[in-house]
């Protein structure tokens, strides 16, 4: 089969303004749970897109480890390539995607690193080995190879033998204060249903329209 040939014909259940939660929090909830009760993988998985230097887009997958009502939080190295865009220019663009269920949730907004307390309530309930990783790699600097950053972990390991480690200060989160949240889910005919959320208000308000598929 070519890659032409590929199809997979959606076929949800109805999905309009009248059954849409009140807020898109409380609507990714929904959904989040139905992809949990459906054991996709990694349900918390999410593309974060951004601009670089030259104003190039770049994208990669990282994982949400907290949702609020201002959008999603993910956590890394705030040396890292995405770190130094977002400080440069900080706005994101965002999608969760649930194959299984047919659907995907596209975010757009401002970006902003949490507080030092959000992130050192988050770091100390990493695994031991992640812990060490945060303090040992020169995330998105070049490697030699494997075995230089296999040395760095060994290094960090001794340095922080028997203790607790703390979180290190170029590590940390980041919030994608959300203006838009799309909800999208997959019918027949590639027809989909697409419901937008667009902020009115920095005190919650939301506006609520449908897009053409």
């Amino acid at each position: 089969m070519t890659l032409r040939d590929r199809r997979s014909e959606y076929d949800s259940e109805p999905f309009d303004v009248d059954t849409l939660a009140a807020t898109p929090l409380e609507q990714w909830q929904w959904w989040y749970a139905d992809a949990v009760a459906a054991d996709v993988p990694e349900p918390n998985a999410m593309t974060v897109a951004t601009v670089d230097e030259r104003g190039a887009p770049d994208a990669r997958v990282v994982l949400v480890r907290e949702f609020d009502d201002s959008g999603p939080v993910f956590y890394t190295s705030y040396r890292s390539a995405k770190s130094r865009q977002l400080v440069g220019r900080p706005e994101a663009a965002a999608v969760i995607v649930w194959l299984e269920q047919h659907r995907q949730v596209r975010i757009r907004g401002s970006a902003e690193r949490v507080s030092a307390e959000q992130s050192d309530a988050y770091f100390a309930t990493r695994p031991r080995g992640s812990q060490i990783g945060a303090w040992a790699s020169p995330q998105s600097d070049v490697l030699a190879d494997r075995a230089e950053l296999e040395a760095l972990v060994a290094d960090t390991e001794a340095r922080f033998e028997g203790v607790d480690i703390p979180r290190p200060e170029h590590w940390g989160g980041w919030r994608i204060v959300a203006d838009e949240f799309e909800f999208w889910q997959g019918q027949r005919s590639r027809l989909h249903d697409r419901l937008l959320f667009r902020r009115t208000s920095v005190s919650g308000g939301w506006a609520v329209s449908r897009l053409a598929p």
